[in-house]
């Protein structure tokens, strides 16, 4: 027999509520009707940027509208004059509430926001600037200082040790890794001391056969070098040991490297048969 106690659970589906969009506020037609007054008020804000053609308006609510004017300065093009005004219940004045500069559809913006240390390119440190190293630096990677080790040491033989180290490059925390050489590496190869330069097209040799190289240690050694020669324009400068330039120093002094043009001067030649 059926449990007359029972909770009934039978439920009826219910209908889908259909809700309805918010009714559009109607633009005031006195609002409507004070283009010239947001003109003036548009000018008025606008100064050396000019205020363009008319763009049509945009009711913000019951007795609210905006008034959109075309802004013609080069460097804001589709961006528009918006000129929001008011109206009092039943009164007949109008009101300026603000003007400001919007963005259109098309409007040209500026880029993304980019962090500084994305935006860094090379040669940006100046004198006093300072730019921190990150911890996790792939172009770096820890090094052997020895400094746990100097406390077990006789200090003669510490100093001595650590004047050898030193030379060798050691007694670092951080050392160049081997992605920061190839980095470094690649740099250099296709900038303006690498191989393929016009200096080294008309070069009488390469820097590796010049008397003022002076090769890199390490593994960067293999292929680079600097210059030490002060009429040169690298000099001081990382070099790749092809390169080249016209202060090799096996150049002769009887040597010109490339022609020079003949003069030409500008003469004036007279027909005299026009004075007979």
């Amino acid at each position: 027999m059926p449990d007359l106690f029972a909770e009934k659970t039978t439920e009826k589906a219910s209908a889908p509520v259909r809700r309805r969009a918010p009714a559009r506020p109607k633009p005031d037609p006195t609002i409507a009707k004070a283009v010239d007054q947001a003109r003036a008020a548009a000018e008025f804000q606008a100064g050396d940027f000019g205020v363009g053609e008319y763009l049509g308006a945009v009711p913000e609510g019951d007795r609210v509208l905006t008034h959109l004017f075309d802004c013609p300065h080069p460097g804001y093009r589709g961006w528009r004059w918006a000129v929001t005004m008011a109206r009092a219940l039943r009164g007949r004045t109008v009101s300026v509430d603000e003007v400001v500069l919007v963005p259109g559809d098309d409007a040209m913006l500026a880029p993304a926001w980019v962090p500084w240390s994305e935006r860094l390119e090379g040669g940006d440190i100046t004198p006093g600037a300072l730019l921190p190293t990150p911890d996790n630096d792939p172009r770096l990677e820890p090094g052997y200082s020895g400094g746990e080790l100097a406390a077990d040491e006789d200090p003669a033989e510490w100093s001595a040790a650590r004047a050898v180290a030193s030379e060798l490059g050691l007694g670092r925390e951080r050392v160049l890794s081997r992605e920061g050489r190839d980095q470094a590496a690649e740099r250099w190869l296709e900038g303006s001391s690498g191989p393929g330069d016009s200096f080294t097209k008309h070069a009488p040799g390469q820097c590796q056969t010049c008397g003022y190289f002076v090769r890199l240690s390490g593994g960067l050694g293999r292929l680079f070098g600097a210059c030490t020669n002060e009429y040169s324009p690298f000099d001081g400068k990382i070099v790749e040991i092809e390169h080249g330039c016209g202060g090799h120093s096996d150049v002769a002094e009887k040597n010109r490297g490339i022609e020079l043009p003949e003069p030409v001067y500008d003469t004036i030649s007279v027909d005299s048969s026009l004075f007979d």
